[in-house]
């Protein structure tokens, strides 16, 4: 008999590894929404929604054997998962890759999709009449938005608000200093070293004055809050001698076990375990367990396996727009051509459709 594998969470860890394990074992998936969210293309969806049919994909597609169900796991246990609505599936192994927040309309959050699509076309007319936008955060999704509202409204006066005294601190000098000097040139104004005292939200999008830290006040026709993920976590919390790391992720052994239970793994947004919270991180998770799981129902014993490591240089894509960007490639700091065709023009579209079957 094949082992059985439940999944928690269909995103980016949970949907492609289903999906290589689905021959090797009888997998079942458990996503709350019908579709899936691909992060990337629903930031420059708020610019243009023309491309949001292909970034919200089906699941109907993912699997040909493995079963998915469209529920919320209520709780985790060695021999298995019992759903929101009642019912208890039992398992061999149990991954939880559930991933994290972000403000809307970033990612559905917990929403449906129906609802998400709303929020999209509520969003991007607010942006259509707005004059002056201000952005407050300075990572990954502020500064793809703040670089895609730059290249679809040029008329329109963009502000990039972050605490940080430069963009991308944690990486080489070089790639925060290109992004800014492109930023720049592109009309966005940079407010760098300067706090948001007064956000009226932190997950909506609003019009409003900001108070800076600085003393100054912009007004905005509209406000966005980027101020970063934050890991849903709460089913892992409950789980024995689970620890609360930062950003609310659950801290893993070196075999992303977030708990004393042997089987039951953590991964992705949701687990601390040295890498950042970005998809490339998951594609360097993903290849050890799919190794791993497949070791395991296998009949091999964890501890005889490789640990994990992750990056110890984490590269970073960061479009602004189709044509413009930067990227850290782990040695060197690359720029728009390079950063275009790895990710700004197609944004992995092609991959993430052909991934869940729709071509």
């Amino acid at each position: 008999m094949k082992k059985r594998i439940i999944i928690i969470g269909g995103g980016y860890i949970g949907a492609e590894l289903a999906k290589s394990l689905d021959d090797a074992a009888e997998v079942t998936l458990i996503e709350q929404n019908s579709h899936f969210v691909h992060a990337p293309a629903m930031i420059r969806a708020v610019v243009d929604p023309d491309i949001l049919d292909r970034a919200l994909i089906p699941y109907d597609g993912l699997l040909k054997h493995g079963r998915l169900i469209q529920d919320r796991a209520q709780s985790v246990s060695e021999t298995g998962v019992t759903l929101a609505s009642g019912e208890q599936l039992e398992a061999d192994f149990i991954v939880v890759a559930t991933g994290s927040s972000n403000a809307v309309p970033f990612k559905s959050n917990g929403a449906d999709i129906e609802t998400l699509r709303a929020a999209n076309a509520r969003v991007h007319a607010l942006l259509s009449t707005a004059s002056t936008v201000a952005i407050v955060g300075a990572g990954a999704v502020g500064t793809e938005l703040a670089g895609e509202i730059a290249h679809g409204y040029p008329d329109k006066k963009v502000h990039l608000i972050s605490s940080e005294p430069q963009l991308f601190a944690n990486f080489p000098e070089k790639l925060g200093r290109k992004l800014a000097a492109k930023l720049e040139h592109a009309g966005v104004v940079l407010v760098l070293g300067a706090r948001a005292e007064n956000l009226q939200s932190l997950t909506e999008p609003y019009s409003g004055t900001l108070i800076l830290s600085t003393g100054q006040s912009l007004a905005a026709d509209l406000i966005f809050p980027v101020i970063g993920s934050k890991a849903t976590s709460t089913l892992l919390e409950a789980l024995p001698e689970a620890k609360l790391g930062r950003n609310q992720r659950i801290k893993t052994d070196v075999w992303m076990r977030p708990s004393t239970y042997d089987n039951v793994f953590a991964a992705g947004d949701v687990a601390e375990m040295g890498d950042a919270m970005t998809i490339v991180a998951t594609s360097r998770q993903l290849t050890w367990l799919k190794k791993t799981l497949t070791a395991l129902v296998n009949g091999q014993k964890i501890e005889d396996l490789k640990p994990y490591t992750p990056f110890q240089k984490a590269p970073i894509l960061v479009p602004l727009g189709p044509v413009k960007g930067n990227s850290f490639l782990s040695l060197f700091v690359a720029g728009d051509f390079l950063t275009s065709l790895l990710k700004g023009k197609d944004l992995f579209l092609s991959k993430y459709n052909k991934l869940l079957g729709k071509g």
